[in-house]
């Protein structure tokens, strides 16, 4: 979501709104899904149409019909499979189903969400923006009893906040502090760390005065030594002169895009004082508990791959060879897997050419998962699972690919309209299906069986 956050409020500078709007405000609120940089996003109670901005290259190679459009999408350069590879999963042999909760209509008021699973198990459970004041809620809910303990109101209760770590001892969100819409430009935010102690169960906010301005919601990373790796904005992807050409379906293709760069920052989560320019250009970065991977470029064309070791210091690099036309929109690493998310392209009848990139991290391709209209990425930092929804009505749902044993399991034949929620732990995902004609959704949180 941060990227497509990102890109709704670029795209909407055309025409802003009143300069004396704080958008804090237009980021609360709803949680209808925004796929790619396409569609409508119910932000703060306002339906904002993103404008189309993808970008069709020539197609070397490929055989293309009357109208100049390639027949399909290339094949990746990886073992590949497409969702007709994955077999349905069976309820107390594949998985064990935790917990599920269901919001009728979600058309017409906010509901109450699973927002992640806390490492010790508890859900994350929270209930708005409601009311005038958009004010939110939340509990640490048990999913065997559904007991909530529902903790002290959150300092300024109506931020949006982004979960960074939901730990046996913390609770740590992020969230941002915009100033007012000045003419056609984006303002610069602040960010800010709200962090709950559990064991205290008192609030209190941080923020870094060191630190520059940043343009997205929802950043941070949280790496070794407890410091939280922030991308302050360097270079944004520009459309190419007279805008992003149009695909088969109507709607703009950017496949291949120049893609966005950010400098590397660092904060302590304890010291407010202490923050560091980690002295790297960055797209995406991830870690794991012997690396830290990051890429060159993200919301276009990755660029390389970088691995550097934690204990030695030693550093490694290569190209993913993940596809001419391929842009990067989701990022994670565990263990020794990196996984992308990518749109590469839209072909002839809208055929979309979605993939989820599985590599090692030495370079070596592991799996592709390449099909249309699909979104996935790793559930959890140090996890194996790596979900994936389709949006396509013939292969509808979500699927499971366990990178531990290579399982690729169907877990529902639908998925909600609903952007819902959050960080798992290893073995455990959350998944929606839709409700009540789409108008609602249940979520459900499960846990993989071991072969």
């Amino acid at each position: 979501m941060v990227n497509e956050l990102r890109e709704l409020l670029r795209e909407n500078v055309s025409s802003p709104p009143p300069d004396d709007v704080d958008l804090t405000g237009v980021l609360k609120g709803g949680r209808r899904r925004v796929r790619r940089r396409r569609g409508l996003a119910a932000v703060g109670g306002t339906a904002i149409a993103t404008a189309a901005v993808v970008a069709l290259t020539s197609l070397v190679g490929q055989d293309t019909g009357t109208d100049g459009v390639a027949d399909g999408p290339p094949s990746p350069d990886a073992p590949t499979v497409s969702l007709a590879g994955a077999t349905s999963a069976v309820e107390g042999r594949d998985y064990r189903l935790l917990s599920s909760y269901t919001n009728s209509n979600l058309d017409a008021r906010n509901g109450q969400y699973f927002d992640g699973v806390t490492d010790d198990g508890f859900i994350l459970f929270s209930d708005g923006p409601h009311g005038p004041d958009n004010g939110v809620r939340r509990a640490l809910m048990d999913p065997v009893t559904e007991e909530k303990d529902w903790l002290p109101a959150a300092p300024h209760s109506n931020e949006q906040l982004w979960p960074v770590d939901l730990g046996a001892d913390r609770l740590v969100f992020t969230s941002m502090r915009y100033g007012k819409f000045r003419g056609g430009e984006l303002p610069e935010g602040e960010m800010i760390a709200v962090v709950y102690d559990r064991q205290a169960r008192t609030w209190h906010r941080m923020s870094w005065p060191g630190l520059p301005a940043l343009d997205e919601p929802g950043s941070g990373v949280l790496g070794p030594e407890d410091r939280l790796y922030v991308r302050v904005p360097a270079t944004n992807g520009e459309p190419p002169p007279g805008g992003w050409p149009k695909g088969p379906d109507g709607e703009a293709d950017d496949a291949d895009a120049e893609g966005d760069t950010f400098a590397l920052w660092s904060v302590s989560l304890t010291d407010p004082a202490d923050v560091r320019d980690e002295g790297l250009v960055v797209g995406d970065v991830a870690f794991t508990d012997q690396s830290m991977v990051w890429t060159d470029r993200t919301n276009g064309h990755s660029g390389l791959i970088h691995v550097r070791d934690l204990a030695s210091g030693e550093e490694r690099s290569f190209d993913p060879d993940s596809g001419d036309r391929c842009n990067l929109l989701s990022f994670g690493a565990t263990d020794d897997r990196i996984v992308l998310g990518q749109y590469c392209g839209t072909y002839a009848g809208g055929v979309r050419d979605d993939r989820v990139q599985v590599l090692a991290t030495d370079g070596e391709q592991v799996v592709t998962v390449q099909d249309s209209s699909i979104d996935g990425g790793l559930t959890a930092d140090q996890g194996s699972l790596v979900t994936i929804e389709s949006h396509d009505r013939n292969t509808q749902g979500t699927y499971v690919y366990d990178l531990d044993d290579d399982r690729f399991l169907r877990v529902s034949d639908s998925v909600s309209q609903w952007a819902m929620g959050g960080p798992t732990p290893p073995g455990m995902f959350l998944w929606h299906t839709s409700v009540n004609g789409s108008k609602g959704a249940t979520q459900w949180l499960g846990e993989m069986i071991g072969n």
